[in-house]
């Protein structure tokens, strides 16, 4: 492990040995912890702090969004739930272009698929917890009828999306104070998603899909135009998924399935495994130029093949052989752009989260409004937040992510483990939508390349890009811009950070647990 230098800002990893957590902010990783010491499982903890980031980080995310998850326990096969809503049953591709409608934006009532997340979060407890919903739900209701102050980072958020709230007098009424987002600081409270909350602590997921809830939902889409029904509410369910893997230098790095973009994770990471990374400056623009067009390869493939897994094309082995990633490696240049495939715009906002406990019992968890506050619409007497995962559906005939009823959208929240052989070596995520498999192979490389540990990883400079422009944050040097621009790289520095992320690693051998958390969110590791 490499030492930071302690005269400059930054964070050491932290050290524990019993449990730990690490969120986006601090409130929910305090409720994960607490959730621990009580008696809860990682599974238990996890559930109790993303609940209290629906409260306390409403721009990222909300039980109006939906959840994935993977779940690593010591000698048993890793469990994953996809927690991914449907689009309505009513809705046709055919039915949206005549009514002249190409794509689907994001404060569309047709982007609000089925929210997935409350029955995820009974699923993940039922599995693999101690407590039900409404222990975990606790410190959540507790914050929206109390009220929590509001931390720099989301204030940050907030402010940045009075326009869009405005627009629907749900979204106005409980999310601006006089037509105004709240002030760093200001006490926020959420009578109506307390109540909400509530309920469903009382009477589980059914409280959410059926009954005064659901119809409020499902009256509030209807009014904005959108299809999604009371029945489509009722119908849903997640399922159980077997996770997919590849190894990177000898570390499994493992992902869910599609309809999530795991998948393009693991091909961009076969990709940049033929290239000896380990010889390149880690913060040079070598690097961040094999990075950038690696990504562009592995992106290219995901929205090309990437959908819900009963309408893919290809099969996921294929995709993620070896040969076929070396086959892509060769239409790099590694000393000049060339034109590849581009991907979408980095867009949406989305929390992950970590926890192990005392058993070693890792979760990594993921759950997400896609876009800040997502569709903007907001139901007026539930408060509950509507997503705009319906958006990352394409309106185009014979594409296998083309939207059409009782169909999961291509999606692009992906927790993720690392494991050597049969044991856990690490729990990780990084947020920010289109971003997150280039942050997962930003990560895993930082590691296994470089030797960073996870708080390193986790700091280092990030890049992507957006169409044709590579975008880079400020902590990418004036001499790694150059470097990129000499290679053909319309570079532009990225008004906002590149996501977040958070990572729990295992020392085994000496009975720890690693924390590390991003200093592009408000949150923190802790454990004890």
């Amino acid at each position: 492990m490499t030492i930071r230098d302690f005269h400059l800002p930054g964070r050491s990893p932290v050290f524990a040995s019993e449990g730990m957590a690490a969120t986006s902010h601090p409130l929910a990783t305090l409720a994960a912890v607490e959730t621990l010491k009580a008696g809860g499982t990682a599974a238990d903890a996890a559930v109790a702090a993303v609940a209290t980031l629906c409260v306390v980080e409403p721009a990222m995310t909300g039980i109006g969004g939906d959840c994935f998850c993977l779940v690593a326990k010591p000698d048993v096969p890793v469990w994953g739930y996809n927690g991914s809503g449907r689009a309505p049953a009513a809705i046709t591709t055919e039915a949206l272009l005549a009514q002249g409608i190409r794509a689907i934006t994001g404060t569309s009532a047709h982007a609000v698929t089925v929210p997935g997340a409350i029955e995820a979060w009974d699923a993940i407890l039922r599995a693999h917890g101690r407590f039900g919903l409404d222990r975990a739900l606790s410190a959540a209701i507790r914050f929206a009828e109390g009220g929590f102050p509001v931390a720099p980072r989301v204030g940050s958020d907030w402010v940045g999306q009075v326009e869009k709230l405005s627009h629907h007098p749900g979204a106005a009424k409980h999310y601006l104070v006089d037509g105004r987002a709240p002030a760093i600081g200001d006490k926020m409270r959420f009578p109506a998603l307390a109540a909400t909350l509530k309920a469903i602590a009382k009477g589980g997921p059914q409280a959410f899909y059926e009954g005064a809830i659901a119809e409020d939902i499902a009256a509030t889409v209807a009014a904005a135009g959108g299809a999604l029904t009371a029945d489509d509410l009722a119908r849903h369910h997640g399922e159980e998924a077997t996770p997919i893997s590849t190894s990177y230098r000898g570390l499994d790095v493992v992902e869910l399935p599609p309809n999530g973009q795991g998948l393009t994770a693991l091909v961009l990471l076969n990709i940049l495994e033929t290239f000896d990374l380990a010889r390149l400056d880690p913060l040079g623009p070598q690097r961040y130029h094999l990075m950038l067009e690696a990504a562009r390869l592995a992106f290219g493939v995901r929205d090309t093949h990437i959908a819900d897994p009963a309408f893919m094309r290809e099969p996921v082995a294929g995709l993620l052989d070896k040969g076929f990633a070396c086959k892509l490696a060769t239409l790099i240049d590694p000393d000049k752009r060339v034109s590849l495939p581009a991907a979408p715009t980095p867009r949406s906002d989305t929390v992950y989260l970590t926890v192990v406990d005392r058993d070693r019992m890792a979760v990594s968890l993921i759950n997400s409004l896609y876009s800040a506050f997502g569709t903007g619409i907001c139901t007026e007497e539930t408060g509950v937040m509507l997503h705009n995962r319906g958006s990352c559906f394409v309106v185009e005939p014979g594409h296998p992510n083309t939207i059409e009823g009782g169909k999961r959208p291509m999606h692009t929240i992906i927790p993720a483990l690392t494991m050597r052989g049969p044991r856990l070596d690490m729990s990780f995520g990084v947020m920010g939508a289109d971003y997150q498999p280039m942050g997962h192979a930003h990560v895993v490389t930082s590691m296994v390349d470089y030797g960073m540990d996870v708080q390193q990883a986790i700091d280092s400079a990030r890049i992507f890009y957006e169409g044709d422009v590579s975008v880079v944050e400020r902590g990418v040097s004036a001499a790694a811009v150059a470097g990129l621009e000499a290679r053909g790289h319309q570079v532009a520095v990225r008004p906002a950070p590149l996501g977040g992320g958070q990572s729990i690693k295992i020392d085994w051998d000496r009975g720890e647990l690693i924390g590390g958390s991003d200093p592009r969110k408000d949150g923190c590791a802790l454990g004890y």
